[in-house]
């Protein structure tokens, strides 16, 4: 079923019967109440945490010892989805490579692939926050990650040394 009917299906029902649907929504997926609970109270700090936790939990299970960074990348996808402010995001995606990093430090090397995603991720993050003019407020962690990123292989410390010095150095 395409946009355009389920608007004109829509637009048949009254008013009474749409928030019945909506309510149904609302108690059967928690996508849909986490976006509504979003919508009425944008708590952005709040949603912030509860994913970084989502993000956390792919590198260190609670459960079990496997590494699952499919379940990060989730997280931050979910996350994008309710459309938060670009900082916000930014501080997402810079998590992930905090515990990427830490990861690395604890049990050693995940996968070139990871490095290459963990490159363009931390590119991404820098350029929301130079689109949001917040660079500065987040050099002390990537000083961080830098100091960790020592341990890391693949020639991950040089790709950090250049993203750092391409943002930072005129600053």
């Amino acid at each position: 079923m395409s946009i355009k009917e389920i608007k004109e299906e829509l637009n048949k029902q009254n008013k009474n019967i749409l928030i019945k649907h909506i309510l149904e929504l609302y108690k059967k997926y928690d996508p849909v109440k986490e976006y509504f609970d979003f919508y009425i109270n944008p708590n952005e700090e709040k949603l912030l945490n509860t994913y970084k936790e989502k993000v956390r939990e792919g590198f260190f299970p609670k459960r079990g010892m496997r590494l699952r960074l499919s379940l990060s990348r989730k997280a931050i996808n979910e996350f994008k989805k309710l459309e938060v402010s670009n900082e916000k995001l930014g501080d997402l995606l810079l998590y992930y490579i905090e515990c990427g990093m830490e990861f690395i430090s604890s049990f050693g090397d995940i996968s070139e692939s990871f490095y290459n995603s963990a490159y363009n991720t931390l590119t991404k993050a820098l350029k929301m926050f130079k689109k949001e003019n917040v660079l500065d407020d987040y050099k002390e962690r990537m000083l961080k990650l830098l100091e960790k990123s020592k341990y890391s292989g693949y020639g991950f410390e040089d790709d950090i040394l250049a993203i750092y010095d391409e943002f930072y150095s005129n600053n």
